[in-house]
């Protein structure tokens, strides 16, 4: 156990009976805990294998590889279609937790494995990812809009896309893209 973590655990609102145990399952595992990110981080030789989140409707175990698992049991969750690497197995109840403790054990020692095999997640790159029409016209329309975008770091470029790409009518998507023009001629990210 690292005390650096305990307030996690102590002060929760919500789930604490389920992430308290969802601890013990990944102590016994031999992992190291950590805090990254503000969550109980589980790692491995020190990569992260496994942390800890609570949401409103659930609690959930999430691994930043878990593409890679195999998931025979068929419980790792993409959490949303951008998300390309990490898998979550979610809970709302302690006695699912139960249920799937030989699981959640099976999928951290293979998650480990991966580790020791040195195995990467081929990440799409930013230029895999279709540019919303909107911005294409405006990249047409603002000569030096293109530019200042291909330079912006992938993980910006990738954050405009999918904030460019998110409403339904072009009109909402045309004013997200005219709104940040200036944001990104300055070569700052969406949240910068």
């Amino acid at each position: 156990m690292n005390v650096n973590t305990d307030w996690y655990f102590d002060k929760a609102k919500t789930w604490q009976e389920e992430i308290k145990l969802l601890r013990t399952i990944f102590l016994d595992c031999q992992l190291v805990e950590e805090l990254k990110w503000g969550v109980p981080t589980y790692t491995y030789q020190k990569s992260n294998i496994v942390l800890i989140h609570t949401f409103k409707a659930y609690c959930a175990i999430l691994f930043p590889k878990g593409v890679l698992l195999k998931d025979v049991k068929g419980v790792l969750i993409q959490q949303t279609e951008n998300v390309q690497s990490a898998r979550q197995i979610r809970f709302t109840s302690v006695q699912e937790i139960v249920n799937l403790k030989a699981v959640i054990k099976e999928y951290t020692f293979e998650a480990c494995e991966l580790e020791d095999l040195g195995l990467k997640v081929q990440f799409k790159k930013t230029t895999d990812f279709k540019i919303p029409d909107e911005l294409q016209t405006i990249f047409d329309e603002k000569p030096a809009l293109k530019p200042a975008f291909e330079v912006l770091t992938p993980g910006r470029q990738r954050a405009y896309i999918f904030y460019f790409s998110q409403p339904k009518q072009s009109k909402t998507r045309t004013a997200r893209v005219e709104k940040y023009i200036q944001q990104i001629i300055k070569g700052k990210g969406l949240n910068d």
